[in-house]
């Protein structure tokens, strides 16, 4: 196996299989301006050669710090499958076509949402947040929801995978992939 992607959409897809919730949910570690790293859970929305793709507010914690340093870690971890996918690499920005394709798919709830919430701000109430969300249900009435200017997607260029799974007696089996030119070197590490 020199292909991490094949490898990676066969892990996957047997996820999806056996995952009660979110086979598509990563961990997504990003750095702020001091350093501190930061860690949360979002969606996978796309993957492939050219990388993987989520969405967010860009006025996020997460937007801003991905926009003042555009490199990122994710990991995926399947409990029930016993493994793991551990990703590194540069993070660039989706095209407005993308962002919009992909927003116009989202249920109009979701869309309205992206409207109403100043995301990683404070917030006073849940009252206030539900008043802002009947704003911009009202805004839009029955019409097709716009993508917010401030909202879009981010593609992590993988530069490093490593893929782990459990074995007996913590024995386990970590193979790792590193970016040699325009392939990958393939290794494995010890558990």
């Amino acid at each position: 196996m020199s292909d991490p992607f094949s490898l990676f959409g066969d892990w996957l897809t047997e996820a999806a299989r056996s995952e009660p919730n979110d086979p598509n949910g990563m961990a997504l570690a990003t750095v702020g301006q001091d350093g501190q790293p930061s860690l949360r859970m979002v969606l996978l929305k796309d993957w492939g050669p050219d990388g993987f793709v989520f969405y967010t507010n860009f006025e996020s914690r997460k937007g801003q710090e991905l926009q003042a340093h555009p490199k990122a870690a994710l990991l995926f971890h399947w409990k029930s499958l016993r493994r793991q996918v551990r990703i590194e690499g540069p993070v660039s920005t989706v095209s407005a076509a993308e962002a919009d394709a992909y927003f116009a798919s989202r249920p109009r709830d979701s869309q309205i949402g992206a409207w109403a919430s100043d995301q990683s701000r404070p917030l006073e109430s849940r009252a206030a947040f539900l008043k802002r969300i009947a704003v911009q249900t009202a805004r839009f009435g029955m019409g097709p929801v716009a993508r917010p200017p401030h909202w879009s997607g981010f593609r992590v260029h993988p530069v490093a995978f490593e893929f782990w799974r459990d074995q007996r007696f913590r024995l386990h089996e970590r193979i790792v992939f590193s970016r040699d030119g325009e392939g990958w070197r393939e290794g494995m590490l010890y558990p």
